[in-house]
């Protein structure tokens, strides 16, 4: 008996029913498609998603473009609202760099640069304790660091500085020092419940194996678990600038002198001034605002990967 002849298969060629994809095949997402269902497509919903678009945008972006119009207009009216300077001049700035905003300026990018970094360090370290250990008052230091959050700083104001002026054991005077911001400054609870619910959801496995090999603490949590918690760092990095950046009365009551101030309390002066004018103030408030955009414009993806990463664990 003869063996039965099979076929090869051939693969369907490109201009057969097989071989071709349809519209209905396609997998890859279009353009414009996201989780919300947003397509390239004119039709009701898409108008009225570039509508609702259009009305954030214009809510969002007006107080920007009047205060960038202001700063550059000669005498800008606080009654009226101008989207395009006129007049134009720079003159705004030069009395702003008269006033010192450019020293104020350097001050909060030291306290910034200084207190975040100290705020990164302490917040992983305790977070990494808290995640990936376990030990008797576990809950009650993180209520702890939750409390921190309900407390306003009015409260805090007066007991923080005569902490200041007199350092308990130590006994420095901090007052007129960019420490006596900095330190406070050196721990926040959003930021150590953030990472340690990032931290307690690496695998034990992955921790298991490290432990293994020999891998000590402080190689754990530089090699294993700060990669894996990338995306909550980059959160942490850009609200914990922006915390720092816009602390008004704690560089206050730590000031000694009016050199000691940074930018924010250098504005509120600025403002109380009757010799200055709107315009001035609107040139301060653009100084101010250029470090608070070019790290959310350096670190927007981070921050969009790790809220993204937050809201779809688990």
């Amino acid at each position: 008996m003869s063996a039965p002849v099979i076929d090869s298969v051939r693969p369907a060629a490109p201009d057969t029913p097989a071989g071709r994809t349809t519209k209905d095949q396609r997998t890859t997402p279009a353009r414009f498609d996201t989780a919300l269902g947003w397509n390239d497509k004119p039709g009701l919903a898409w108008g009225l998603r570039v509508l609702l678009c259009l009305i954030a945008l214009a809510v969002f972006a007006a107080p920007f473009l009047t205060i960038f119009s202001g700063a550059f207009t000669t005498h800008p009216s606080g009654s009226s609202l101008s989207f395009l300077p006129h007049d134009t001049t720079l003159s705004n700035f030069r009395v702003a760099a008269a006033q010192g905003m450019w020293d104020y300026l350097g001050n909060s990018l030291v306290i910034a640069g200084g207190g975040l970094l100290l705020q990164l360090v302490v917040c992983t370290l305790a977070a990494y304790a808290l995640a990936r250990h376990r030990f008797r008052g576990q809950a009650l230091i993180m209520m702890l660091f939750m409390m921190t959050l309900m407390l306003p700083e009015e409260v805090i104001a007066i007991p923080l500085s005569l902490v200041l002026g007199d350092v308990p054991v130590l006994h420095l005077d901090l007052k007129g020092t960019v420490w006596g911001v900095i330190l406070p400054l050196g721990a926040w609870g959003f930021s150590v419940m953030m990472l340690t619910e990032f931290m307690r959801d690496i695998p034990d496995e992955i921790e298991e194996a490290a432990r293994l090999d020999g891998v000590g603490e402080l190689r754990m949590l530089w090699q294993i678990v700060l990669p894996l918690c990338r995306p909550a760092l980059g959160v942490a990095g850009v609200l914990g600038f922006i915390m720092i950046w816009d602390q008004y009365l704690l560089p206050l009551i730590a000031a000694k002198d009016p050199t000691d101030y940074t930018v924010t309390v250098a504005l509120a002066t600025l403002r109380t001034d009757p010799v200055v004018g709107s315009g001035v103030v609107l040139a301060g408030a653009v100084i101010a605002l250029i470090p608070s955009l070019i790290v959310y414009l350096l670190l927007q993806r981070s921050l969009v990967t790790g809220i993204a990463a937050g809201a779809t664990k688990g």
